[in-house]
């Protein structure tokens, strides 16, 4: 099971220096396996955070994946992968990729490392493990994931979860992406990630991109927006900068951020003083009318373009477009939740379709996110019944809180896979000096040596996508996907599954589900007698490497009625009163970007996702980082010209919980009071080890402990 003991490295340096002299390809068989010369295309899927969850075939050639394409049979991938993805192979042969086990031998943050076996590292991580559990018990122990990997077996669902609740530990909360919206959406709807079918965009004859950037962020979408454009289709985007998708747009709205909401009640306001309510649908299939109706007729034009700086007269014409026209199609994005008042923004544009009645049409209705479809034995893949009662929760958002403030039990021991919170999570300056504890031990399950590496007592390697195997379901469409292995780990890289597997072995733990394959992980999540899974096998998916759901094309959710207590789409939740919350779509300011924050920050930042980068992946690929370019910060000429900066300058950006340096950029794509950059930069690839989430708080949204990245305000100095 284990693999023989290599000779240890004498050299102890920097990651990328000891483990980059004898790398072999991606995929070059061991002396002991025969090579077969043989052709193959091996069927798989896209891991990444991506609402589009991409089919793919690898190409195999005498045991190397030699190429990566998009499954043109596909009806949502078509063929076509993304910038990011194109050249993913080359990502995996990179020479800064961990092969082996490290130790750290520097000081926390310096990078030095020292090659070990698998034997010594799994033997150091249980017993500094016992030695925590023994002192404070398993709830001192925190395993920190993120969105690396969506899969549900090597992701956040699989055998890493399984190991930490029959371990007891601390649970983690992922709460840093789209937990904000998902409340609110359920609130209205019933299910926190349900909505109308992506594809359904075909059959829009007005689509609002309302915070969305599809051109980057899930372009698969465009296709069918591209579609109903031809046929006549009109395209709005409201976002506070004028991003690609919005640049290619019919007309564009520039809200301040954190307005959302009040400009979603302003164009309703506009649809029921035209008498244009769905009054069918609303008297039949809706909750709260009355009292949502009123609430509605408190946002007139004049105070929505108060609030929002948008002109009134705008205000009113899309109102007027959006009275008369159906379908209308809604894609609501990810980024535009992520303020103090998120999760009622949601709320309230998921609501908009209920007046309109867009719910009873394809192509109608607002799409935020798919995944509540999908049937998996969710259950029966995390084993959350193997939690201790009583275990404590933690919020990734608030990581540098936990490691610097809590101490009933302090967090001792940090396991770390798919995530790189120095340059993902809020506050960069505070995780830092948390991860920097000489008392923390930290270990980091990695492809490469990124921020958070530099602060592990060890480094475990991973295998990447063509590795090992995977199932997937997707949050932007209604497809499941199944990733076949295509060729064999270089180095001593493992699946994650199989890590925690010699975790639990290494701490002598006995429950049998901890051990597990893969396979049959897989088969336990789609062991469940749903409708939308009938004729979907593992063997179906083996074979062709994906299925959809078993629904209708084009597929009208919530015809036989929405998943809430009422049967109902909710404008009056008591649900949500329960929690303490508004009971009815209302809007909820920002903290700070509306402007909440001092007069010395006047600017309200907002760093939405880079167009070469994936989060915090792909930063350290020289291709990739060469078209994004440097760190830079977009200022509206008005702002810039107050400053004296001008297009080049170096600029630093700074509030009082932190600071980072970019280069300007002077554009009217950028709405006045407002600056914006880019996140996913690695800090240790800039000049000043800081990228934007060192102004950024650790403060929650309004609903489900959300993130508050767009909820930020600044100034910029010349740097």
């Amino acid at each position: 099971m284990f693999p023989a003991k290599l000779p240890r490295d004498n050299y102890e340096g920097r990651i990328i220096d000891a483990m980059s002299a004898t790398k072999p390809d991606i995929g070059a068989p061991a002396d002991e396996l025969p090579i077969v010369p043989t052709r193959r295309e091996v069927r798989g899927a896209c891991p990444m955070d991506c609402p589009d969850t991409c089919s793919w075939v690898v190409t195999v050639e005498d045991g190397r994946a030699v190429e990566l394409k998009g499954n043109r049979e596909h009806p949502h991938t078509r063929g076509a992968l993304c910038v990011k993805l194109n050249r993913y192979l080359e990502h995996t042969r990179a020479p800064d990729r961990l092969l082996y086990p490290l130790r750290r031998v520097g000081r926390k943050g310096e990078g030095r490392f020292a090659r070990i076996s698998w034997d010594e590292a799994l033997r150091e991580i249980s017993s500094r493990w016992r030695r925590v559990i023994a002192r404070h018990g398993p709830q001192a122990i925190w395993p920190y994931y993120g969105t690396g990997t969506l899969g549900m077996l090597q992701g956040t669902a699989g055998a890493g979860r399984r190991l930490a609740n029959a371990l007891g530990t601390s649970r983690h909360l992922m709460t840093i992406c789209m937990i904000a919206g998902a409340e609110g959406t359920g609130y209205v709807l019933g299910d926190n990630r349900v909505g109308m079918d992506p594809e359904g965009f075909a059959e829009s004859k007005l689509i609002l991109l309302w915070g969305a950037n599809p051109l980057s962020t899930g372009h698969h979408l465009w296709k069918f927006i591209a579609a109903a454009r031809k046929k006549g289709a009109h395209l709005v985007a409201i976002d506070p900068i004028r991003t690609r998708s919005a640049a290619q747009a019919d007309e564009h709205l520039a809200p301040v951020p954190g307005t959302d909401a009040a400009l979603a009640l302003g164009l309703l306001h506009h649809v029921v003083s035209a008498g244009a309510e769905d009054r069918e649908f609303v008297a039949e299939r809706t909750l709260g009318w009355e009292a949502f109706r009123e609430r509605i007729m408190g946002f007139p034009p004049d105070r929505v373009a108060s609030i929002t700086g948008i002109p009134k007269e705008r205000i009113r014409a899309l109102g007027e477009r959006l009275a008369s026209t159906r379908p209308t199609g809604i894609k609501v994005g990810i980024g535009m939740q992520r303020h103090g008042g998120g999760g009622a923004a949601i709320r309230a544009i998921t609501s908009i379709p209920g007046v309109t009645g867009d719910w009873r049409y394809p192509g109608g209705g607002a799409a935020y996110a798919t995944r509540g479809f999908f049937p998996a034995d969710w259950s029966g893949l995390w084993r959350d019944d193997l939690r201790p009662p009583g275990t404590r929760s933690l919020n990734m958002n608030r990581l540098g809180e936990a490691l610097l403030e809590i101490d009933d039990p302090p967090v001792e021991a940090l396991l770390v896979y798919g995530s790189n919170p120095v340059a993902s999570a809020p506050h960069q300056g505070k995780v830092r000096r948390g991860l920097e504890r000489e008392d923390l031990f930290t270990v980091v399950v990695e492809h490469f040596p990124t921020d958070t590496v530099d602060y592990a007592d060890v480094v475990l390697p991973a295998t990447m996508q063509p590795e090992h195997a995977d199932l997937h379901c997707a949050y932007g469409h209604l497809y499941l996907a199944w990733n076949e292995p295509a060729v064999e780990a270089p180095g001593e890289c493992l699946p994650n599954s199989e890590i925690f597997r010699r975790l639990a072995a290494s701490l002598g733990l006995t429950e049998p589900s901890l051990y597990d394959s893969d396979e049959e992980m897989a088969r336990q999540a789609l062991d469940v007698d749903h409708p939308h899974l009938v004729g979907v096998t593992l063997e179906k998916l083996k074979r062709d490497g994906w299925a959809r759901l078993n629904l209708p094309r084009p597929f009208v959710p919530f015809a036989e009625g929405f998943p809430t207590p009422s049967g109902k789409l909710e404008f009056y939740s008591e649900r949500a009163e329960a929690d303490g919350l508004d009971p009815l779509p209302g809007y909820t300011p920002p903290n700070e970007a509306a402007g909440g924050a001092p007069s010395r920050y006047p600017l309200a930042l907002i760093a939405p996702a880079s167009h070469n980068f994936l989060n915090s992946i792909f930063a350290n690929k020289p291709a990739l980082r060469e078209k994004q370019g440097p760190l830079r910060i977009s200022l509206h000429p008005e702002d810039a010209a107050a400053r004296d900066l001008r297009p080049g300058d170096t600029a630093r950006v700074h509030n009082d919980r932190g600071a980072f340096h970019a280069e300007v950029e002077v554009t009217d794509a950028t709405r006045p009071g407002v600056v914006a950059s880019s996140k996913g930069y690695w800090p240790k690839l800039l000049g000043a080890n800081a990228n934007v989430n060192a102004t950024v708080d650790e403060r929650d949204a309004d609903m489900g402990g959300g993130a508050v990245f767009h909820d930020n305000r600044v100034e910029v100095d010349k740097g």
